[in-house]
C-alpha cells in the first residue's frame, strides 16, 4: 500500500475518531453513554494497526527522521523494529492531538520537548493515586506533610 493511501485510511479513522469523542465530550460526565463512546473510542485504536513512521510524518507534518527521533525518544511508542519500526496508533493519536493544539497556539519550534512534558503531566494526572490525593486535598480530609 502507498503511504499516501495508507495515510488516507488512518486519518479517515482519526476523523472517525474525533467525531466520536466530540460527541462524548457533550455528554455530562457521569451519563453512562459518554463512558460507552469513549470506550469505543478506546477499542477501534487499539484495534487499529500499527503505523510506518513515513505515513506518521505525514499525519503529523513531520519528516520520517524526526518520527523515528521521536520513537526513539518515547515520545512516539514503537509497536515493532522487526522487519520495520512501526508505531503504536493509540500513541500517535495522542501525540498528533498534541501536535495540532500546539500549532493552532504558535509553537512550531521545540515541538518535542512541549509534547514530552504534557505526556509526562498527563500520565501524573492518570494515576489513580494522585487523584484520591487531590480530591482528599480538596475536600480537607487530608493532611500536611513537611519534609525536615
Amino acid at each position: 500500500m502507498s503511504v499516501a493511501t495508507e495515510a488516507a485510511h488512518i486519518r479517515d479513522l482519526f476523523d472517525t475518531i474525533e467525531e466520536l469523542e466530540a460527541v462524548a465530550s457533550s455528554l455530562s460526565e457521569d451519563d453512562e453513554r459518554r463512558a460507552r463512546l469513549d470506550g469505543v473510542v478506546a477499542k477501534t485504536l487499539r484495534q487499529a494497526p500499527p503505523v510506518r513512521p513515513v505515513v506518521a510524518g505525514e499525519l503529523l507534518d513531520l519528516t520520517e527522521k524526526t518520527v523515528k527521533a521521536w520513537a526513539r525518544e518515547g515520545v512516539l511508542a514503537i509497536h515493532s523494529q522487526e522487519p520495520r519500526m512501526l508505531l503504536d496508533t493509540v500513541r500517535l493519536h495522542e501525540v498528533l492531538h498534541l501536535v495540532s493544539d500546539l500549532r493552532r497556539a504558535g509553537k512550531t519550534r521545540g515541538l518535542i520537548d512541549e509534547v514530552h512534558r504534557r505526556l509526562s503531566d498527563q500520565s501524573l494526572l492518570d494515576r489513580q493515586d494522585l487523584a484520591n490525593s487531590l480530591d482528599e486535598m480538596r475536600s480537607g480530609r487530608g493532611r500536611v506533610v513537611r519534609s525536615v
